[in-house]
């Protein structure tokens, strides 16, 4: 099975779900709703409507769609460069390789034996924020980039399933953003440095050639809306509790700074 396609198809079926109250046992067990996703902190409850607030896609040879056909094509020299490869690894969102994501710009690495709560926020969290696309993303069914330009992809498994899958709001760029704000809100020190990868996240989906510009800007905007609707769950403020505490006690490794340095090099690639 595809990574990608695991975890789109799961997020994309969710709403047959039914809801079940949160406990506040914030490392107790999580129903999976398949393929490694678990059950999100905003299960339950009325679902963001991201079609109501997220303006339609850009028209067929209006000045907004000029600017995403602009930007992609910028970023198509970038196939099989480093930051081409980057791309790809951003794509990975199963645990634990999701956790390396941030773990430069936050300056500690993150793991389920290291920072459980940490972990256990970001496994959660990822579907409230991916999920609260796929309103627009039904809705508008925005053909993807690859599709008009017949290029290539960073993550060709992955082709089939994104044929289908509405382009418009990026959801990875949703989850990148509100993981950036997350854990802005969490090492608020390195809020400049996470804020800057997760613009460059978002930025990974257009250098894959699977997201247009301004999929990435919405997707962003929708990422940014479920993290202000995470803010009144009770189980989610616990968990950041716990997970500040983590972060602040220095139990953590931090990650390699050849490596990181490297990271940095290979995402300005793309600026």
């Amino acid at each position: 099975m595809k990574k990608l396609f695991s975890v789109t198809l799961v997020l994309g079926t969710l709403a047959a779900c039914q809801p079940q109250a949160p406990s506040l046992d914030i490392l107790g067990p999580v129903p999976e709703l398949g393929h490694g996703l678990m059950e999100g902190y905003l299960h339950g409850e009325p679902p963001l409507n991201s079609a109501a607030f997220v303006p339609p896609p850009p028209a067929e040879g209006s000045a907004k769609q000029q600017a995403d056909d602009a930007a992609s094509e910028a970023l198509r020299s970038l196939e099989g460069s480093a930051r081409w490869d980057q791309a790809a690894i951003d794509a990975d969102l199963h645990f634990p390789a999701a956790t390396s994501i941030f773990a430069c710009a936050l300056g500690a690495n993150i793991s389920e034996a290291q920072t459980p709560a940490l972990y256990r926020l970001l496994q959660r969290s990822l579907t409230d924020l991916g999920l609260a696309t796929y309103p627009a993303k039904k809705a508008h069914q925005r053909p993807r980039p690859f599709l008009i330009n017949g290029e290539a992809i960073c993550t060709p498994d992955d082709r089939e399933l994104l044929e289908t899958d509405g382009s418009y709001p990026s959801g990875h760029s949703a989850i990148g953003w509100g993981w950036a704000l997350i854990l802005s809100q969490l090492a608020p020190e390195r809020a400049e440095a996470l804020l800057a990868r997760g613009r460059d996240y978002a930025r990974s989906r257009m250098v894959c050639n699977v997201h247009w510009m301004s999929d990435t800007e919405a997707g962003m905007a929708v990422g940014a809306a479920a993290f202000a609707r995470l803010q009144n769950n009770e189980l989610f403020q616990a968990t950041m509790a716990a997970a500040r505490v983590e972060l602040s006690s220095a139990t953590g490794s931090a990650p390699d700074a050849d490596a990181c340095e490297q990271e940095a090099a290979t995402l300005a690639l793309s600026d």
